[in-house]
């Protein structure tokens, strides 16, 4: 008999007592019969009642957001198995979005240079305001993109996450997906608008870089946003092996760079990925990634000079295929980052595109491109950064990172004659150090000496802040 039951009999029996005194034998038979009803009726409903109390604790801890990254093999194996996140049925608070927003916002020193752009390397996107790449050439006080984003778990099978970023009156849909939770055989599912699973930075959101701006080999790459996002399919395998090891394979739209949008049926991105890691002992881990990435481009705009210095337009169709290695190693004592931890980081790429491209006097200038010719174009270029970052308190960090890029072989065809070939390599040096009050706060002073552009040195200063509100789930590893 429980508490409830123990308490809630003697009450009745003492209403009853004056009564049950003058009853004959069958009225007290029943006044008997009435309190074991009652009591096997409070006995029911307790019970079922701590049934869902630990029904519901069992799927909270199911499927509660891992801790911050840890730094482990381990840790990063849950972060990419949605399965091993959401194990059974939504919990009771699984129909309520989380709710989270980003706030960053930067002050940049820089030159003021005219067409800023990486030199040797197409543009991914040009801002005729400044003459430059767009957000490349913003000097002084700025916000960065504020995001937003709800996430919640669909049912006890998918989940979905909606990301939109928001800049001077303008909204874009960063993200919006939906993944499964319960596919057997380490399978997972997304479709929608993703981040690719390229590389290793790809995924990951500005906020959670650990510089205030992309590597060059992302900017090259990608454009301003540092990342390669699609609409499409991804389909990862998580394999059941003892160290972790997983395969993923993309379907895509390709409208992003280095590919263009193209009215077509077939998708113009394909895309497959393998991680391997693991631990060693209890304070190291590590993970090494292999990429690739081909996406077909149709009248994709870049800006070129001609061979008497004036601007000229081309054009670019043809296909785009990238390689991409990368390879982390991080340090935490006995497994614990809180107080100290490194994080090794490296990524290299190798870029190949080939296809046809025209040259045009779009502006009317009169450069020597008037006669809209048309040419082969074949390139092969590559380049990556090294980069170290120490928490050496709970709250300070500081980090270095070097770059460098190779503009390599440029075959332009007939165009040889008239646009000049920029052979050049970039290369960048940027020093770090921020401090957080918390996950959710944190402010970071950024030096480089950029030399991306070539005839340039420009000593940069960046003073940011990011700050989250909100629910926000762990980073992955």
């Amino acid at each position: 008999m429980t508490r409830l039951t123990r308490a809630v009999a003697p009450m009745l029996l003492a209403t009853l007592s004056a009564s049950a005194q003058a009853a004959n034998d069958a009225d007290l038979a029943a006044i008997r019969d009435q309190i074991e009803t009652l009591k096997h009726s409070y006995e029911q409903r307790i019970a079922a009642l701590e049934a869902r109390l630990a029904q519901a604790e069992t799927q909270a801890a199911a499927s509660a957001p891992l801790p911050a990254d840890t730094g482990s093999a381990s840790t990063y194996a849950a972060a990419s198995n949605p399965a091993m996140l959401h194990a059974g049925p939504a919990p009771a608070n699984g129909f309520n979005p989380e709710i989270s927003l980003t706030l960053q916002g930067r002050y940049k020193n820089m030159k003021d240079v005219a067409e800023r752009r990486i030199s040797g390397f197409a543009s991914a996107s040009h801002d005729h305001a400044t003459n430059g790449v767009e957000g490349f050439s913003r000097r002084g006080f700025s916000v960065d993109h504020t995001e937003l984003s709800l996430a919640a778990n669909i049912d006890p099978y998918w989940r979905g996450q909606a990301i939109f970023a928001v800049l001077d009156g303008e909204t874009e849909v960063e993200e919006a997906w939906f993944q499964s939770l319960g596919l057997d055989h380490g399978l997972g599912l997304k479709a929608g608008r993703y981040l690719s699973g390229i590389g290793y930075l790809n995924e990951k959101h500005p906020h959670a870089w650990d510089f205030a701006d992309a590597p060059l080999m992302y900017q090259a790459l990608f454009g301003e946003h540092g990342s390669y996002a699609q609409d499409g399919l991804q389909v990862k395998w998580l394999a059941p092996t003892p160290v972790f090891l997983e395969f993923g394979a993309e379907i895509g739209r390709g409208a992003n760079f280095p590919g263009s949008d193209r009215n077509s049926n077939d998708g113009g991105s394909h895309a497959l990925f393998a991680h391997v890691g693991d631990d060693l002992g209890d304070s190291h881990s590590w993970r090494a990634g292999l990429s690739y990435l081909r996406t077909r481009a149709r009248e994709r705009e870049s800006h070129f000079e001609d061979l008497n210095g004036m601007e000229a337009q081309g054009a670019f169709t043809g296909k785009s295929t990238t390689w991409i290695a990368d390879f982390v190693w991080k340090w935490a004592p006995d497994g614990n980052p809180k107080y100290r931890n490194f994080t090794f980081q490296s990524e290299y790429f190798l870029r190949r595109e080939q296809g046809d491209l025209s040259c045009r006097d779009e502006e009317g200038i009169g450069n020597l491109c008037a006669g809209d010719m048309t040419g082969d174009y074949h390139t092969r270029q590559s380049g990556g950064y090294v980069q170290g970052v120490y928490q050496f308190t709970p709250n300070w960090r500081a980090g270095l990172r070097y770059e460098r890029l190779d503009s390599g072989n440029q075959d332009l065809g007939a165009n040889n004659a008239t646009l000049t070939i920029d052979h050049y390599r970039p290369r960048r040096a940027t020093a770090m150090v921020d401090y957080s009050w918390s996950e959710f706060s944190r402010v970071r002073l950024q030096y480089a000496q950029d030399k991306s552009m070539r005839g340039l040195t420009d000593n940069q200063i960046t003073l940011q802040y990011i700050m989250s509100l909100g629910a926000h789930g762990a980073h992955k590893f």
